[in-house]
């Protein structure tokens, strides 16, 4: 997200939240912020415009900051507004929340995984039993039977 939209969200003045990111550049790696050109500032600024043309006083004339998500979290963290806290107790909130997910989701594989090999130990005990069966009821095999072929007298 773009410094001035976040800017907007957290409800500081844009100068307000550089500064701080300024202040704080140990806490923004290149991975969660990174600065764009003047030309693509501008280039994002008139493609948000209704108009081709900005009016005076909208020209940009620093580089904005674009942020990560992570860098949005590190940002409710460094700003003291009111929002920005909020935004950062939700976040801990929520990892607080998918910890314990996580932790019940282990259990209830570990619970799955002892189920399933007692389930199999109890499915080959079963074919065994199946198996024995089957021989039991199957009927005994039919006596071979004496070929049909003529036999001349005298001769059994």
């Amino acid at each position: 997200m773009l410094d001035r939209d976040l800017a907007e969200l957290f409800r500081v003045p844009v100068k307000r939240l550089n500064e701080q990111v300024k202040r704080n550049g140990d806490r923004f790696p290149d991975d969660f912020m990174f600065q764009l050109t003047l030309e693509e500032g501008k280039a994002i600024l008139l493609s948000r415009s209704q108009i081709a043309t900005l009016n005076r006083g909208e020209n940009i004339k620093y580089r904005p900051y674009v942020f990560t998500e992570h860098g949005t979290v590190m940002l409710a963290n460094v700003l003291r507004s009111s929002v920005a806290v909020r935004a950062s107790i939700q976040v801990v909130r929520a990892f607080v929340h998918l910890r314990q997910m996580l932790a019940a989701n282990r259990d209830l594989a570990r619970k799955i995984e002892a189920l399933e090999r007692k389930v199999g130990k109890h499915d080959a005990d079963l074919q065994a039993v199946l198996d024995a069966l089957r021989r039991l009821v199957q009927p005994p095999p039919a006596p071979p039977k004496r070929p049909i072929r003529f036999v001349g007298p005298g001769k059994k």
